[in-house]
Formats: C-alpha cells, sequence, structure tokens
C-alpha cells in the first residue's frame, strides 16, 4: 500500500508512520516541521520504502502527484496545542483549513479516490454540558474569548469540507475525532498537560495544574490511536462519516497529577495555577470531555491495549533514560 501521512513529522502523525512501515507499506510524509521534528522520523531515513518532503502543504508543488501516488492519506497536519493557537490565530486559520482543502482537492484530482482520514478533534464538541459526546451531540460554543475557539472552529470546517467532497465527488473520507491523545514524542511546549506533568514529576518541580484541577479528560495512548486510524480509514463503512477515536475511561486533571507522582514516586507539590497566569489571558476551559465509543467498536472491532497506568509508566522511564543520557 502507499500511504501519505500530513504532518508525518508529528506527534501521531509519526507513529502512524511506523506503523505502515512496520507491516511493509510505503509510505510518504509532507511536513514543515513547525512542530513536528525529524528525530520523529529519523529512524526511517535509509528505509527505501520512505519519503520526506519538508514543505508547506499549502504551496507544495508535489501535492498533486503524491496525492495521485497514494491509496490512502491521512491528513494530520494541523496548527496544535492551545497556547499556540491563541498566539498565532491567523496561522491556525491559514493551515488548518487551507491546507485541508488542498489536500481534498489533490485527492479529488488523483482519478482515482485514495481513502482518505482527516483528523478532527473534540474540541468541537465547545461547551455541551452532557456527562458525554456521540458523534451526533450537539456542538455548543460561547460567544465569548472568541480565539480560545478558533483551533475548534478550524476543525470543523474540515468536517464539513470533507462531507463536500464526499457528498459532490465520491471520495472516501473518513472524519475521526481524536480525544486527547498522548504518548511517546508528545511535547509539552504547547499545553499537552501528560508529558508536562511527567517532565515535572521526575525532575522533582511542582506541578502545575490549571484552574481548580476539576476539569476531566479521557486519554489514549498513541499506539491505540494509530491502529484505531487504520482500522477506521480501511472501513469502507466509515466513508462520509464522523467517528469519535479515544479512550472513555474519564480523570479529573488533579487525580492526573495525584497518580503521576505516584507512579513516579515523585516528591513534587502540586501547584494550582490561575488560567490568567497560565495563558496570559482569560480563558474558559470546558469541563467534561468524554467520547461515547460505540461507533467506533461497529466499525473496528478495536479494544485498547494501552492503559493510562502502562502509557505513564512508559512515559516516566523514557523521560528518566532521557536525563540519564544528557547527563552523561
Amino acid at each position: 500500500m502507499h500511504v501519505l501521512v500530513t504532518g508525518g513529522a508529528g506527534f501521531i502523525g509519526s507513529h502512524l508512520v511506523d506503523y505502515h512501515l512496520s507491516r511493509g507499506d510505503r509510505v510518504h510524509v509532507i511536513d514543515d516541521l513547525s512542530t513536528g521534528t525529524l528525530a520523529n522520523i529519523s529512524a526511517h531515513e535509509s528505509n527505501p520504502d520512505f519519503q520526506f518532503d519538508r514543505e508547506d502543504l499549502i504551496s507544495h508543488r508535489g501535492l498533486n502527484e503524491v496525492a495521485s501516488w497514494a491509496d490512502r492519506i491521512y491528513h494530520m497536519a494541523a496548527v496544535v496545542g492551545v497556547k499556540r493557537v491563541l498566539e498565532d490565530p491567523v496561522e491556525v486559520m491559514r493551515t488548518n483549513v487551507t491546507g485541508t482543502e488542498r489536500v481534498l482537492q489533490a485527492a479529488q484530482r488523483s482519478g482515482w479516490n485514495p481513502q482518505v482520514l482527516i483528523a478532527s478533534s473534540s474540541e468541537v464538541y465547545g461547551f455541551n454540558p452532557d456527562p458525554a459526546f456521540s458523534e451526533t451531540t450537539p456542538l455548543v460554543f460561547s460567544a465569548a474569548a472568541r480565539l480560545r475557539w478558533a483551533y475548534a472552529v478550524t476543525k470543523l470546517a474540515d468536517e464539513y469540507l470533507a462531507f463536500a467532497y464526499h457528498r459532490g465527488h465520491g471520495l472516501p473520507v473518513v472524519v475521526a475525532r481524536l480525544f486527547n491523545t498522548v504518548g511517546p514524542r508528545q511535547l509539552g511546549r504547547y499545553g499537552m498537560v501528560v508529558p508536562t506533568f511527567v517532565r515535572q514529576a521526575v525532575t522533582g518541580e511542582p506541578i502545575t495544574v490549571y484552574g481548580n484541577g476539576a476539569q476531566s479528560r479521557c486519554f489514549c495512548d498513541v499506539r491505540d490511536t494509530a491502529m484505531m486510524l487504520n482500522l477506521l480509514v480501511g472501513s469502507s463503512a466509515a466513508a462520509g462519516e464522523v467517528v469519535n477515536v479515544g479512550g472513555d475511561r474519564e480523570i479529573t486533571i488533579q487525580s492526573l497529577a495525584e497518580l503521576v507522582v505516584e507512579r513516579t514516586g515523585s516528591a513534587s507539590p502540586i501547584r494550582h495555577i490561575p488560567y490568567r497566569e497560565a495563558y496570559g489571558e482569560e480563558f474558559e476551559d470546558i469541563q467534561h470531555r468524554r467520547p461515547e465509543l460505540e461507533k467506533l467498536h461497529h466499525l473496528t472491532g478495536f479494544e485498547l491495549q494501552w492503559s493510562l497506568e502502562r502509557t505513564l509508566d512508559d512515559l516516566i522511564d523514557r523521560k528518566r533514560r532521557t536525563l540519564e543520557q544528557q547527563r552523561a
């Protein structure tokens, strides 16, 4: 199989690259390295089945040619992370919407309708107060803090672009609403909570919890996510559908911090920080975010292999080994 991964040097994208190369597929990555890193894909540098284009997806002149080569396209390229979104909302709109339209155009022009997966986000559910979100749950946005919702709005626009190309051109595209993916290679640079907590606990720094810590999330290991995305885009029944992808074990951020302290045996205190101090402005946070996964299970039959504790233990071990190597 020929697989194109946009954003393939990023966190989730690089794990998709690993997964498909391990299966004997040929993989082509397009990434401008604005958030991804060469280190994420360096293990494949000499692999004849791997090719990398360091290009801005919006201006890349070879996109149509690569899309015509591909049997499958994972569109993972996006501006991500709350801090990055607040710092550069113009780039968020440019990359997340225009980039997606270029990918869909290239896939449609290929003449043979490759399988396409568009990565969306649980952020599109906005402030809906329901305890769990199904794919038909109403999307609720606040009129205040407009830039807070820049990422969610772009991802929702991506979804409608995908549905338009499916209906208008018969493109077999599926939209995956990702819920809090975590694991190796995720950086805390843009506000990602798990790598931040792990780093702070391992180094003995205070663990910084934004707000009161009562907000809850469901975390899913990226290695499970990669396998679910493969099964999902490969399912003909998923074409034209939006599907929640993640785990459904809910945990508060306060409890997550306590769990990280427990798994590391750290003496790090837990410090609560107001959102204004964390982001430099008032910030509206979502209190609950748990997916209903019946549709995902029906389409893929996949069962998670990584518990949160197993993922944390793996990340803690990796962080400790990295620090030891830096000291040597």
